[in-house]
């Protein structure tokens, strides 16, 4: 890839991620100032605050740590650059799977309409478990992170490969770690909280569709309420859907190393790895009345500031 195409790349990477911290932020300052206001937060506002804080300081660390690798890459293979960035890296990327896996589960829970005892069961509970899931997802993503640092402590000190691989270069070696021991773990810890925001869109996909059904038998509009709220809560779990699989996707084929800073294809990847927390953002602020009001007000604030 030509020079100028690389910079335009990066150039958009930039403006992508800039973009993404700008909107994760607003997210997190509006909840706070909430918050701070009324001295609690509701389940959804605590799912929405913690998320939109993992992803700002996620990208925040994605992007700090893209240009060191890219710039300084032998530095960051055999120095201590690799463990300090994965160690923030895997732990915020962790509790952002997280993070948005309840936030898919919240969806469902609140606009479903299933008469099964257990979805009952959970419908009742879930609210009341949300500070909880959080914080146990804080520590699942603490576990994972101390798994992903050994790996990459390894690596570094080449003690452990030296003695599985044998006598290897140095990038053969740190290539056999990432498709023997990265690649699995990272496959296992993130398919787990997708397995989780997968069965949470089939249950709404299900609802909808028994909902509608039911509304054809009574002869009744299919625009009434519950079938419209079904519908925004679908499209927009959806394309959350899209976004979450395609970011999990780019992470397991980027552990399998196709895409090194030596690729042509390195800064189009990094675009499609970090596409969900920048996009994702937005949709959130334009679903939610709270923040699409005070997102209207700054934008018409601005418009009077260039007026002026």
């Amino acid at each position: 890839m030509q020079p100028a195409f690389t910079a335009l790349f990066m150039l958009l990477f930039v403006l992508l991620c800039f973009l993404g911290i700008l909107a994760n932020g607003f997210i997190v300052l509006v909840l706070s100032r909430e918050w701070r206001r009324l001295g609690r937060l509701l389940p959804s506002d605590m799912i929405l605050m913690s998320l939109g804080a993992s992803r700002f300081c996620l990208q925040w660390v994605g992007m700090v740590h893209n240009f060191y690798l890219f710039f300084h890459l032998g530095e960051f293979s055999k120095g201590p650059a690799r463990e300090l960035f994965g160690l923030q890296w895997d732990f915020l990327n962790s509790a952002t799977f997280w993070f948005g896996t309840w936030l898919s589960v919240f969806f469902c829970m609140k606009i479903a309409n299933l008469t099964h005892p257990t979805f009952l069961w959970l419908k009742w509970r879930f609210p009341r478990s949300v500070p909880w899931l959080l914080l146990g997802s804080l520590l699942i993503s603490t576990v994972v992170t101390l798994l992903f640092f050994w790996g990459n402590y390894a690596v570094n000190q080449g003690f452990f490969i030296r003695e599985v691989f044998g006598n290897m270069t140095y990038m053969e070696r740190v290539m056999r770690m990432e498709i023997h021991y990265f690649l699995p773990l990272k496959f296992v810890t993130l398919s787990i909280p997708c397995s989780v925001f997968l069965v949470a869109t089939a249950l709404l996909i299900h609802s909808l569709r028994r909902h509608a059904q039911t509304m054809r038998q009574s002869a009744h509009s299919l625009q009434d309420a519950s079938t419209q709220a079904h519908t925004r809560a679908l499209k927009s779990l959806i394309f959350f859907l899209i976004l979450y699989i395609l970011s999990f996707m780019s992470l397991i084929i980027d552990a399998v190393g196709f895409f090194s800073t030596e690729n042509d294809w390195f800064w189009p990847w990094q675009i499609v790895t970090y596409l969900c927390t920048s996009v994702h953002p937005f949709i959130l602020i334009l679903s939610n009345l709270r923040l699409r009001e005070v997102f209207r007000q700054l934008l018409l604030l601005a418009r009077g500031f260039w007026l002026v």
